[in-house]
């Protein structure tokens, strides 16, 4: 019994969705990072998918370099937040916006 790949879809639409509005709604920098990667772990699962279906690696080897993508940004970004935090005592968007002079 395997599950149908239209369910995997649903499952990565979701989690975009989340991810998505919490980048939206949430001010917080961590926070949101957060549903950035989550949007990007559900790009990766719609990739596997397709990659599945169509019996082609090239999905799985597109998930390769969004991974390796997303630990670079999460390197830098959270380079940059702890240079505010330390700055700034938080990490809220608004006052990031501030610093611009």
């Amino acid at each position: 019994m395997t599950i149908p790949a239209s369910w995997f879809l649903v499952v990565s639409a979701l989690l975009f969705g989340i991810g998505g509005l919490g980048v939206l709604v949430r001010r917080n920098v961590l926070v949101m990072f957060m549903c950035i990667e989550l949007m990007l772990n559900a790009a990766n699962l719609a990739f596997v998918t397709y990659s599945r279906v169509l019996n082609d690696v090239g999905g799985q080897a597109t998930v390769f370099f969004v991974l390796v993508v997303a630990a670079a940004e999460v390197t830098v970004g959270l380079g940059i937040v702890v240079a505010i935090f330390r700055r700034r005592r938080s990490a809220i968007v608004d006052d990031v916006a501030e610093m611009r002079g």
